[in-house]
């Protein structure tokens, strides 16, 4: 998977193990999960709707939050950085992270460049680890 904002993959793991995988090759990259949204839960308790497991893993690694916070405070409009366990309709797992790019293309600051490119190849080494 791979899009304008995203990229990610299929995964060979159950949807709970999945999460905690990624979990895991986050943290052994330096990132710690603020927040966690389970989209399913909350679609079953404010709609009444059954979907797909879904969840949405805020990471953030704090040195390169601050490194990009110096070159750009209002970057944080786009922290902490996504990423999305989910149960696809053929029910495989899917794993997709925010592509920090994205900052890079919405900003003229190099130094915020540098910090995009340094979060970008830290969480392709967690996709390719998961």
């Amino acid at each position: 998977m791979k899009n304008a904002y995203g990229f990610g993959k299929t995964v060979a793991l159950g949807f709970d193990d999945a999460v905690q995988k990624v979990t895991s090759e986050l943290a052994r990259e330096g990132f710690g999960v603020l927040t966690e949204i389970d989209v399913q839960a909350t679609m079953k308790k404010k709609l009444d709707i059954d979907v797909r497991p879904y969840r949405i893993l805020g990471a953030c690694n704090p040195p390169l939050a601050r490194r990009a916070l110096d070159a750009e405070p209002t970057i944080g409009l786009l922290l902490p950085c996504n990423v999305v366990v989910r149960e696809s309709n053929d029910g495989r797992t899917q794993v997709e992270f925010m592509d920090p790019a994205t900052m890079q293309a919405l900003s003229e600051s190099a130094a915020l460049g540098e910090v995009a490119t340094e979060v970008r190849a830290r969480l392709v080494r967690v996709m390719e680890a998961v």
